[in-house]
């Protein structure tokens, strides 16, 4: 397992790094008609970052992304959210990517583990607070996990929900204070399997079974058919996000 102890190039200031992010949104003509292919931005990214500098984000339905960003940025860091309450499935494609492809998985990790959670705020705060669930175990981390990078990969598609229908190609991501790029945000979830059927990169066995979009156990269930993709995720709740890309 890697750790976020690193030797890196000394990052770019704020100014350097936004004013970069609203070259690239230009030169990527960052809209949903005639914009650049998943490939030509990641290729932008490759010119403008060096790989110590930039991390791409990935849950583990698939490793479409980070085969995608290896391509141009060979050994780069993958994120991975270890919650303590992931699908068996998730953890083994974890594992399947970490062997598979040329990049370098980061575990990242709540600074509670989920007993000394339960311990301070009570079984399963999953059920009775999801936010606060999703804020300690997934945005806290990764936040804290971002501090050393200029930029992250994410796999944001449009068509997920309304929530993601305008996502850029990049942008300079203010709270968490580096580029944020989302290079398949056209693609469908056609399109993902596709790339990964091609490529021979791992898929986790459950999208096969109806999670096309896969979070902790506990809060993630099956969608039939033609159904929202996102709306196995926090089923019945209003909750239709983690946090991570509000």
């Amino acid at each position: 397992m890697s750790t976020l102890v690193d030797i890196r190039p000394a990052r770019r200031s704020a100014e350097e790094l936004q004013a970069l992010a609203e070259r690239g949104a230009i030169e990527l003509r960052s809209r949903a008609a005639d914009e650049a292919s998943p490939a030509e931005v990641v290729a932008w990214v490759a010119e403008n970052f060096a790989v110590a500098q930039t991390a791409v984000a990935c849950s583990m339905a698939d490793a479409a992304l980070p085969h995608l960003v290896a391509q141009s940025l060979p050994g780069v860091d993958v994120l991975f959210l270890e919650t303590g309450y992931h699908f068996a499935e998730t953890t083994f494609t974890r594992n399947e990517v970490a062997t598979a492809l040329d990049v370098r998985i980061v575990d990242v990790k709540p600074e509670q583990t989920v007993r000394e959670q339960d311990a301070e705020f009570g079984a399963e705060l999953f059920a009775r607070d999801p936010g606060l669930c999703c804020a300690r175990r997934k945005v806290e981390p990764l936040q804290r996990a971002l501090g050393g990078y200029e930029l992250w990969f994410t796999g944001v598609r449009r068509e997920e929900g309304p929530t993601r229908a305008d996502t850029p190609l990049i942008v300079w991501d203010e709270r968490n204070g580096l580029v944020k790029v989302n290079p398949v945000a056209s693609w469908s979830f056609d399109d993902l399997i596709d790339y990964a059927t091609v490529h021979e990169v791992p898929v986790n066995p459950l999208v096969a079974n109806g999670y096309p979009s896969i979070g902790c156990a506990p809060c993630t269930k099956a969608v039939a058919p033609g159904e929202d993709p996102r709306s196995g995720r926090w089923a019945g709740l209003s909750k239709t996000e983690c946090g991570l890309h509000l």
